[in-house]
Order: structure tokens, then sequence, then C-alpha cells
């Protein structure tokens, strides 16, 4: 799995026993370099064709050695696999249109001798759905609790949420992206603070002093407004974005420091969550919130999200389960068990696709 965040690259070894059995068997992050890192916004940004494919390529390889270093971290030889999922890299995501991710399945085949399972949004568009969030079957299946609702709040370069009523039943799920999650305030971060790649431990945010000013102009964008289903991504929350949040904070403040900015951007994640959250899950306060993703590390953006939501209570995802950073690697390695198995990996009401679809393509070892 490699997200919008564009830290790196998350490879789980997963154990899957059935339906409702997922168990993480080693897990390792292999980091962005900044200029794989560049390489890719600049795709994203204006890419020709020629760029896209050999950055599709050369991801291809990276997903291939990261698979092998989960492999050696678990002492496990190649041909012990099953199958290897790969989410791929997210380069163009326009819901309700298309989203692209790249990183070829045909070289990870090659290299690591197993039957590889990707593409798994395109199924989902092509039914209606916008593709995206696919996590939350594996938040009903595998994290839901038994007997009350839950909510998987998910902060990665984007923030989604997903409401379980109980774990194993689709009726009743509600899942969506609330919008930005650590992608801009990493981008503040690495645009002001080039020595920085994130805020560790939200010391830059504690640092400064947010302009609730430009957050409240920022709030108006129609996005947040907009009723679920639905997705987005860095097309919408991205470099651009991050640009004019920025300059706004030095027009309304003028002599506003880096740290100023980075906690503009992490107000800006906190109030978007916890609105979002307050706007369509009503039963949130009582509900457990169990939270996960790189924005979990923040403790400053959690502090604000419990403010501004009128002391929601959250608990991390590795208190119940395992490492919360390896949570999307493991959904969709358990996406890939399903596609191979013919069961239905999107929740039509979370992605508002027509109907329950089998996801992905299939390449051969």
């Amino acid at each position: 799995m490699s997200g919008t965040s564009l830290d790196g690259i998350d490879a789980a070894l997963v154990e899957i026993g059935g339906e409702r059995d997922a168990t993480l068997r080693a897990f390792v992050v292999r980091p962005y370099a900044p200029e794989e890192r560049d390489r890719i916004l600049e795709a994203i940004a204006t890419g020709s064709a020629r760029d896209l494919a050999l950055l599709h390529r050369r991801l291809g390889e990276l997903f291939a050695e990261a698979t092998a270093a989960v492999l050696r971290e678990a002492g496990m030889d190649p041909g012990r696999l099953s199958f290897v999922a790969s989410h791929g890299q997210t380069v163009w995501h326009e819901p309700g249109h298309v989203s692209l991710q790249l990183g070829c399945p045909a070289t990870i085949a090659e290299r690591i001798g197993v039957r590889v399972v990707s593409d798994f949004r395109a199924r989902d568009v092509a039914a209606g759905g916008q593709g995206a969030p696919l996590v939350p079957i594996a938040d009903v299946m595998l994290f839901g609790a038994e007997r009350h609702p839950r909510i998987l709040l998910n902060i990665g370069g984007m923030a989604n949420v997903t409401r379980v009523p109980r774990q194993g039943a689709t009726a009743g799920v509600l899942a969506f992206d609330t919008g930005p999650g650590v992608a801009v305030i990493d981008a503040v971060v690495r645009a002001l603070l080039p020595d920085l790649a994130y805020d560790p431990g939200g010391r830059c945010a504690r640092a400064g002093a947010p302009v609730a000013e430009v957050v409240e102009r920022l709030l108006a964008d129609p996005y947040f407004s907009a009723s679920p289903p639905k997705s987005t991504g860095r097309e919408r929350f991205g470099t651009g974005y991050t640009a004019d949040l920025i300059c706004a904070v030095r027009e309304r403040q003028p002599g506003a420091s880096a740290e100023d900015c980075v906690a503009t951007a992490t107000l800006l994640t906190a109030r978007t969550v916890a609105d979002q959250v307050r706007r369509w899950i009503p039963d949130a306060a009582s509900a457990d919130v169990v939270v996960s993703g790189g924005g979990a590390r923040n403790p400053v953006l959690l502090e604000w999200i419990a403010r501004d939501t009128g002391g929601l209570a959250v608990r991390p995802f590795d208190d119940l389960f395992f490492d919360g950073d390896a949570k999307e690697a493991v959904a969709f390695a358990y996406l890939g068990w399903r596609t191979l198995h013919g069961l239905a990996g999107n929740v039509p009401a979370a992605t508002g696709a027509s109907g329950p679809r089998v996801l992905g393509s299939v390449t051969s070892p």
C-alpha cells in the first residue's frame, strides 16, 4: 500500500484464515526518497504519457522490493506466498469518473514469482461508484465490534471514516473521506521547513498559532458540505491548495511563521474531521472510536479533533489490533483474498456503486 501521504510503501505479510480472520505476520515500511516523492508529484501535476509509463514501471520495481523486504523480515520464502495484493500509487482520482493507480503488476509477478491482484478501484468506478473508499469492507469484517457500533477513523494523506454497526454486517455502514488528513500538513512542512518531511509529534503545530479566519474560509469549499458517498485526493487538496493556504495565512497575518502555517493546516484537518463526523454520524459521541494512520501519531491533531467534537474520545488502533500503520496494507491483502475467492470487495453505500462487485485484476506468476 502506498497512499496519498507519499511517505512510502507499506508492505504487510498477512495470514488469512477466512472472511473474518486476518493476522499480521510482518510489516515493513520502504520510505520514498525525496527525489522519488518529487517524481510522483511532478507526474501528478505535469506528467507526459512517457513520464507516467516510466513511473508505472519504476513503481512496480519498488513494490517488488518492498515485498521482498517484508519476506526477509519474516524469514519466509516467496514460494509460500499465495499472492501479492498491490493497491498501487494513486496519481489521479476524479470521483465518479476515474481513479488511476500506477505500479506495474507484471513487474511484481515477474520479480516475486506469484500471482498479483491489482487495480482494485476500476471496477467500482465502472459500476457507477467513486472507487473509494475501499477499506470499509475490511473495517466491517475484521475491525468492527461484535455487539456495538464502532467508528474507524483513518488519518492518512486524506482522512476517512467508517461507521460499522457491528462486525460482519454491511447493512447500515457509512463510510467516506472527510477531506485532507496529513497531506496538507506535510506539504506545508516540506515547503517551509525543508529539513523536515512531516511534523514529528505535532511539535511545529504546538509551537505555532493557527489563523482561524483562514481555516473558516477554507471550510467553505463545497466538498465539506457535500453528502456521502464522497471521496477526494491530491487533485483537490494538493500542492496548489497548500500554496493557497500559506499565502492566505501570510496575507491575513503578515510576519506569520512557518509554525503558524503548520498550525493552521493542522487546525484545518482537525476541523474538517470533527465537522464531518458531527454532521454525518449523529451517534459518534456514544460510539467506540478507533484511530489509525500517520495522523494518529500527532497528539496535537488528536487533541484538536477531540476539542472540536466536544470531547470525542478516541483510542489508537494499535491498542485493539496491531500497528495501525499497517492497517491499510492488511486491508488490501484482505481485498485481494476476496477477489480470488469471488467475493465482493466494495461497500456500495460507501462508494456509490450500483451494487457489490468483485474488484481487481489478476496477473499470473
